[in-house]
């Protein structure tokens, strides 16, 4: 058996307290979040349990019309304490994974942790078991370092379907000088990337009502110059929803984004709805578009609705139709973005941490839309970058053998361990 502080020692630890969370799933989140704290508390931590409702959390920047959230929630918080005239750190990743289904059609075991050709299996591991693993091992090596640091706090909190967790503390006052929220990469990169910029989103639908011919008869198409085609005034809409896609490109800037894809906004119609597919022959009394705009950070949603709002009247105004029958805008989900630009000390850390262990200056992922790096900075002022290990989660893998890069996983644990101590103890330039 080796040594639990050596090198080997430290990488067989990781994999078994990985290994325990997802094996924890079978029991749910409550297994998942009691064992979290239990090792916290091993730490030395002052772990403190929260229950709240995700519906009563008045988030900032934030349109949820559909609240999809039910239910009381539970977060674990573990504190490390600190000396009071050092910075503070607020590391949070969540627990919840998707409902567990079909874990039978997997290769490997969904709650054994298997490895396979360097990747570790298992129910939830990428999202976001691996995150909560990296940020309890963090803590443990902090507390073992037995450096002068500011105060670390773990707060594993339910995020996926509108569950709030960290916006639930910070509205509760959990407070901390910078924040690092800690989640396996999607984008196929890996350690390499910090995601420090993430857009603004919004998703609306908007109702075009028409009106049939009037006709006793069973097919319109004779009669359709007597009727208000839904259709063609939907398009009429979607011309000027176009028109200030194309306005906001030429106008909105973010140079970062620019240099990715561009431009740095986007608005899209992705959907259409008119009617039965099958009856061709009759003019249908409504047309739905679905559709979502992305905006940088600085634009607000009260900025984003107004606009889209003013491009879907001014249509109106310009059609007899439309405007003794304006379109109904309805807006679905919406999140406001943040960054943390790249001369900024937090992000001077991050970098310098993922460089020393990864061998390789990290790059900024710009088109992370939505992120939950958003949630320190617009719900309480406070600067959040992330990062995480290479993965596959289960959008990415069919819906089975969801998995992350062990080697991977061990440098997001490392690099966490680093930030920590860095920034906790001052070493900030």
């Amino acid at each position: 058996m080796n040594d639990a502080t050596s090198p080997q020692g430290r990488t067989e630890s990781a994999i078994a307290f990985l290994r325990e969370l997802i094996a924890a799933q079978v029991d749910g989140e409550a297994a998942v979040q009691a064992a979290i704290g239990a090792r916290l508390a091993q730490a030395g931590c002052d772990v403190s349990h929260h229950d709240y409702d995700p519906a009563k959390v008045p988030v900032k920047g934030e349109i949820d019309a559909a609240n999809g959230a039910t239910g009381l929630r539970g977060a674990v918080v573990g504190e490390l304490a600190g000396q009071t005239d050092l910075p503070s750190l607020l590391i949070f990743a969540h627990p919840d994974g998707e409902p567990v289904t079909d874990a039978d059609q997997w290769t490997h075991d969904a709650f054994a942790g298997e490895i396979d050709n360097g990747r570790l299996h298992g129910w939830g591991v990428a999202d976001d078991l691996a995150g909560c693993a990296a940020a309890v091992l963090a803590v443990e090596a902090a507390a073992a370092s037995g450096q002068p640091m500011g105060r670390v706090v773990f707060a594993s909190t339910p995020s996926k379907r509108y569950a709030r967790g960290v916006a639930a503390l910070l509205h509760d006052g959990l407070r901390a000088d910078a924040a690092l929220y800690l989640h396996p990469a999607e984008s196929g990169v890996g350690m390499r990337e910090i995601k420090a910029l993430a857009s603004g989103h919004v998703e609306f639908t908007i109702t075009v009502k028409g009106q049939a011919p009037d006709t006793t008869e069973p097919g319109h198409t004779a009669f359709s110059h007597l009727s208000a085609n839904p259709v063609n005034k939907a398009f009429l809409v979607y011309t000027a929803l176009m028109q200030l896609a194309d306005d906001r490109a030429a106008r909105v800037r973010q140079p970062q984004m620019e240099a990715r894809v561009g431009r740095a906004t986007n608005l899209h119609i992705s959907r259409m709805q008119c009617g039965d597919m099958r009856k061709f022959g009759r003019i249908h009394d409504e047309c739905i578009m679905g559709g979502a705009l992305s905006f940088p950070p600085g634009e607000t949603l009260a900025e984003i609705c107004a606009e889209v709002e003013g491009a879907v009247a001014r249509a109106a105004q310009a059609d007899d139709w439309l405007r003794d029958n304006p379109p109904v805008v309805k807006w679905l989900t919406g999140v406001t973005g943040a960054h943390v630009p790249e001369d900024h000390p937090l992000y001077q850390v991050t970098a310098r941490a993922v460089g020393a262990v990864t061998g390789e200056a990290p790059y900024v992922n710009v088109m992370h839309t939505s992120s939950d790096i958003r949630n320190p900075p617009v719900e309480a002022g406070i600067p959040c970058v992330a990062f995480g290990c290479l993965c596959g989660d289960l959008s990415q893998n069919e819906k089975r053998d969801e998995w992350v890069d062990v080697d991977d996983f061990l440098r997001m644990v490392d690099v966490t361990t680093r930030v920590v101590t860095d920034w906790c103890s001052g070493r900030q330039d």
